[in-house]
């Protein structure tokens, strides 16, 4: 069936606007980061007279962004990294052996989607581990955080990658584990970098986990540096407008690298399976 020109037309205008306008809080952001304490109080659209490049200057030492930076970094990554691993291997149980208990566990484990987390059980847990204030303990929820969703794009993906792979992996004596990661794993990367990438973003601009369980300062990760910085400069709007890019800017760079795989990694794992 043919498209109307006219219509198409019309859809075409309307995303562009719609893009436009959900820029515009990213572009208020970014001339205001580049004005002086007293331009960037009205927080308008007016460009800078000059451009203050030393308000990132200020920001990095006063914010105490690079410590934070590396911590947001180990954050992430770990557990974007972690999360992937159980959830590959959990959605390929699933999609290969798919019995009614598969079907349940599965059920199970995407239902945490949707699931809110139950902070008093989660700290009392948190607590008898002795993982409040650790690095360790932020990973580990932020990778168990993932992997509902993680399973639930993985596991339609799974299905577009033919069995006759794995009994030939078998007829050839590959053991499990080997099967999957040296064959059937190879052939999942959209779907792997999808998911890696939205996690990763994710954990990066995740607040509420290191607020609740980080006391000490030099574990904080971004978000909560910009918090605590926003705190003590909220007059000065110039530096926390610097402050909110130094922070979104490593989020927005990965995500305009993967945007592709993002793309055919979501749209393969929803309709397959």
């Amino acid at each position: 069936m043919r498209i109307n020109p006219v219509i198409s037309l019309l859809r075409n205008v309307f995303a562009w606007v719609l893009s436009l306008l959900m820029f515009i809080p990213l572009l208020l952001i970014v001339i205001n980061s580049l004005k002086t304490q007293l331009e960037a109080n009205t927080m308008s659209m007016n460009l800078p007279k000059s451009l203050a490049w030393s308000n990132y200057a200020i920001v990095i030492e006063q914010g105490k962004l690079i410590q934070s930076f590396f911590n947001s970094l180990l954050y992430a990554s770990v557990s974007t990294v972690l999360g992937i691993a159980l959830a590959s291997i959990a959605a390929y149980v699933f999609s290969r052996n798919r019995t009614r208990m598969n079907r349940i566990l599965y059920l199970f484990v995407i239902m945490g989607i949707a699931m809110p987390v139950n902070f008093v059980t989660l700290t009392k847990v948190m607590q008898m581990t002795h993982l409040i204030n650790t690095q360790l303990g932020i990973i580990i929820l932020l990778a168990v955080g993932s992997i509902p969703f993680s399973v639930f794009l993985i596991y339609g993906f799974v299905a577009s990658v033919p069995k006759e792979l794995d009994e030939a992996g078998i007829v050839d004596g590959c053991p499990p584990f080997k099967l999957f990661y040296a064959i059937v794993l190879p052939l999942l990367v959209p779907v792997i970098v999808t998911v890696a990438i939205l996690n990763f973003m994710g954990a990066w601009n995740d607040f509420v986990l290191p607020l609740y369980y980080l006391n000490s300062s030099t574990k904080w990760p971004m978000t909560l540096a910009v918090y605590n910085f926003y705190g003590r400069f909220q007059v000065n709007w110039n530096l926390v407008s610097a402050d909110i890019v130094l922070t979104t800017l490593p989020v927005i760079v990965i995500y305009l690298i993967g945007q592709k795989y993002i793309i055919s990694g979501m749209t393969s794992g929803s309709v397959k399976g």
